[in-house]
Order: C-alpha cells, then structure tokens, then sequence
C-alpha cells in the first residue's frame, strides 16, 4: 500500500512538473500583462514578435485590471510588465521592488502626460467649425468652477459632469480625489467609466458635436494624437503637497519595463533585450493612431511600427537574433 502511494505520489509531482511555466530551470513560455489600454498591448506584440521570431519562446498574454495584473506578476504568474506608470501605483511599487518580487529593467517612455483634458476649441472655439468659444478664460482645473454649464452632466442638470478613469485603474482614486481638492464637488459629478473605450466615446461623441468634455485622459494614446486636446494646468508639482491631497500636477511618470524576479536567472537574454528596449511618447502614438485609422490590431500595428522602425529596434537585439526577426516581417 505504501509502495502505491509513493507510486501514484511521483506521477503526481512529475505532472505537476509538466503543467510549470518552466522546464529544467527554463522558462518555455513567456507571460505578459495587458492592464486594459492599447499602448500596453502594442508594446506587448512588439516584444512578443521578438520573443517568439527572435528568441523562439512561446508566448501568453494576461489581461486584468492594475491591481489584479501587478498580483498576478508578484506571484510569478506574469513574467513580463511592459508599462508599469509607477507614480499611479508608487506605493505598491516600492513595495514590490524593495521586496524583490520584481526587478525594473528599463524605462519604455517618460515623456508622457496625463491629467485633466478638454477639446481645445472650449477655450478657443473652431472657426472652421464654426465653434465659438466656450469657456475662454478656462486655463487650470480650479477654473472649472466657473463652467459647469459648459460641461453638462446628462444624468444630473444641475450639475457639470467629469469623466473619470476607468474602473479598476489605479489612477482613479487619484483624480476622484483631486476633485475634491480643487474644490469641483459641488458643481460637478465625477463618473467612472466601465472602460477606456467607454470614457473614448464620450469624448468622440462631444468632439464631433462641438459640445464641451473634460475629463481623465493621458498620452501617448491614439486619441491624443488624432485629437486637438488641451491639459488643464495645475500647480507645479510638490512632493508634500502631491501625499497630502494630490492638488498638483501628476509627477513625472516614468513608464518602466520589469520582469519577475525568476526571470533574470530563467532567461537572462530576455532581460538583456528588454534592458534595450526604448521608445517615446511620439513613436508610441504613431502605432497607436495607425491602429484606430485602419482598424488594425495590436499585432497588426506592432508589425506595421517595426517596419518603420527598423533602425530603432534591431539596436536592442543581437544581429543574429535581429535577422531572425526581420525574416518574419517579409
């Protein structure tokens, strides 16, 4: 009886073996995190194109929001984080790093924005759209105050509407409490949309009306490339001011790439890669908006940028590696 159990025992941890993400202190398959926005996902099919073309890894997205997404790559379940915005979730960050779940490899971008947006043609109106100006002397998030009316909640007439970020983005609690801060509580409802594509058509659909929004958006996105947005100005941004109640303007946000703290000793040459791997608010934005022209995927759109792109990414890959790659575009 003993002999069987011991039997069925070693079937049992040699299955297990077989369901690891790694064999022979290997990784064979290479998990990244989607968080819910598209520049994460194209910069996913970029580095995927590479591992897989490249490197000859299999390859595995995990899509969930901030939060589940960060647990899931503290617990090993995700290997690679190709856009971690750290100052959105800097305590839990630290946390991670200090603790050395995670290992930050590069900076993908840190150039970016975000904030409070508007339609330009609010404060400038659109002569060619025939738009006049809606709210002239708009120019920071405490002039709101004086425009509610311009922005109108149409759940609540009473009241200005602000589109917040979406559901289950870290950055939510954020600009729901800078809200508060600038004192916008008592003339605008602050609304949390189920998604990015949700907050987008709200925008889209004021856009094309000429009608005034304002709301949470962030760069490099296609939006922000294909429309003429301005940020609302805050007061320059102050450390202590920032922890005490978030009443200045986002701190300068760098974008990194991190991997789990297995991955390093696993694939040493995928970490060399990604330690490359460097781009911008500009470059990101130019696959972002070709998605949204041609209605392309991710995929899609991470082929199209790195034909384009030739000269930029096979600097982060051995020659060899990089001819693979390059092979696989034809």
């Amino acid at each position: 009886m003993k002999r069987r159990f011991m039997v069925l025992l070693t079937v049992l941890l040699l299955a297990l073996a077989g369901c690891s993400s790694s064999t022979s202190g290997e990784l064979d398959k290479i998990v990244l995190a989607d968080a819910g926005w598209d520049s994460i996902r194209f910069h996913n099919s970029v580095a995927q194109k590479i591992l897989e073309e490249g490197y000859g890894y299999k390859t595995e997205v995990t899509a969930g929001s901030t939060a589940a997404t960060l647990e899931g790559f503290r617990q090993g379940d995700i290997n690679v984080y190709m856009e971690i915005w750290t100052d959105n979730v800097k305590e839990l960050y630290k946390e991670m790093t200090d603790a050395g779940d995670i290992v930050e490899v590069a900076t993908n971008f840190d150039d970016n924005t975000q904030g409070f947006y508007v339609p330009t043609y609010v404060i400038e109106g659109d002569e060619e759209r025939g738009i006049e100006p809606l709210a002239p002397d708009l120019k920071t998030v405490e002039d709101l105050k004086k425009y509610p009316e311009v922005f109108p909640d149409p759940e609540d007439s009473g009241k200005g509407r602000i589109v917040g970020a979406p559901t289950g983005w870290a950055v939510g609690e954020t600009m729901a409490a800078k809200v508060e801060t600038y004192g916008l509580g008592d003339t605008f409802n602050y609304i949390s949309p189920g998604s990015d594509s949700s907050a987008v058509a709200t925008l889209v659909d004021a856009y094309e009306a000429g009608e005034g929004w304002v709301g949470y958006y962030w760069s490099p996105t296609w939006v922000t490339a294909k429309y003429d947005l301005t940020l609302l100005e805050e007061p320059e941004y102050n450390e202590e001011q920032w922890n005490k109640n978030f009443g200045t303007a986002f701190p300068p946000n760098d974008v990194v790439i991190a991997v789990h703290k297995d991955v390093p000793d696993l694939a040493p040459e995928i970490v060399e890669f990604l330690e490359n791997y460097e781009t911008s608010n500009a470059l990101t934005e130019e696959a972002l908006n070709y998605m949204n022209e041609n209605e392309a995927s991710a995929d899609e759109a991470a082929e199209w940028w790195m034909k384009e792109h030739e000269d930029l990414w096979t600097t982060w890959i051995p020659e060899d590696i990089a001819e693979k790659v390059l092979k696989s575009l034809e």
